[in-house]
């Protein structure tokens, strides 16, 4: 199970980290490219609506924070006898919800175990509507439920409930959403229905720019089962460490650099020791490096 732990993200690598860095510096290589220019963005912060509790078909708790802000574009005016007919129709697809889907992020929940969470933000005046219609917030739920399934290959049940007095899970994170060089809306293709079968709606997605960093990983010694393994990943767009998260397991790097510049999720070929396990991030190279103690063969 992956753990999640602040203090791996250090500012400075102690005296005991001296052999690390010495082979560090032997096996370190220079990155050949830098990531392509990310196309122009701008940031927008959501404001907290309400947090929906649901799971996965493996039975894995998830949390859905649903925000809104102005920034993201109103779907069309449409009535509720409206959407009944939408709904009834053979092509509901001409009807489409812009919405921001956020990074899954690790949070803790009430009892203390641990969970993923996940953020939609929408229009601030069509959050207002799904509030005072439970029929619209049915069909918003249903097409959000999908809009993160397709995006990150879940398998969400379609059982949920709202928590009461609680309108977020975790922190609220910024989301960066194209401006230029592309349309705003892009929208989801949805599978291809056969003639008379039932079609869901189109979901437009204001388009995150989080992409995977550069990265590489020097076994040691290479010749043999290792000691320790070290990664360098290359986040050229990150300031310091405070705007990084990491969660270390037995086999995986998951990292995430808010807000949705960096995702970067892998697994390593070794089981490592996550509670030995220490990184720095240099603010000069913009590099994040991780040493990871590997478990005796």
């Amino acid at each position: 199970m992956a753990t999640t732990d602040d203090s791996l993200l250090s500012a400075e690598m102690t005296s005991e980290d001296a052999l690390y860095e010495q082979l560090l510096l032997q096996a370190a290589q220079e990155m050949q490219n830098q990531l392509p220019t990310a196309q122009e963005s701008k940031q927008i912060r959501p404001q907290p609506g309400f947090c929906v509790k649901t799971k996965m078909k493996n039975g894995e708790k998830v949390f859905i924070n649903v925000c809104k802000s102005d920034q993201i574009p109103p779907p069309p005016d449409l009535s509720e006898e409206g959407l009944v007919t939408l709904l009834e129709s053979d092509d509901p697809s001409g009807y489409r919800i812009p919405m921001s889907l956020g990074e899954p992020h690790a949070e803790i929940d009430n009892s203390g175990n641990g969970c993923t969470a996940y953020d939609i933000v929408i229009n601030s005046k069509f959050y207002t509507k799904i509030q005072n219609n439970k029929l619209f917030m049915e069909f918003f739920l249903t097409i959000g439920f999908e809009g993160l399934e397709n995006k990150y290959n879940l398998e969400l049940t379609r059982e949920w409930r709202m928590l009461k007095n609680r309108k977020f899970l975790g922190s609220i994170m910024e989301h960066n959403i194209r401006t230029k060089s592309k349309p705003v809306i892009q929208e989801l293709e949805s599978s291809t229905s056969s003639p008379g079968s039932s079609s869901n709606p189109l979901i437009s997605e204001v388009e995150s720019t989080c992409v995977e960093p550069e990265y590489t990983i020097v076994a040691e010694p290479a010749s043999e089962h290792p000691s320790f393994l070290v990664a360098e990943i290359s986040l050229p767009k990150v300031d310091s460490a405070g705007s990084l998260l990491l969660d270390l397991g037995e086999d995986r790097i998951v990292m995430w650099a808010r807000p949705d510049l960096y995702h970067l999720d892998i697994y390593i070929p070794y089981n490592i020791i996550p509670e030995e396990s220490g990184s720095q991030f240099n603010r000069n190279t913009r590099v994040l490096t991780i040493m990871m103690p590997v478990q005796p063969a």
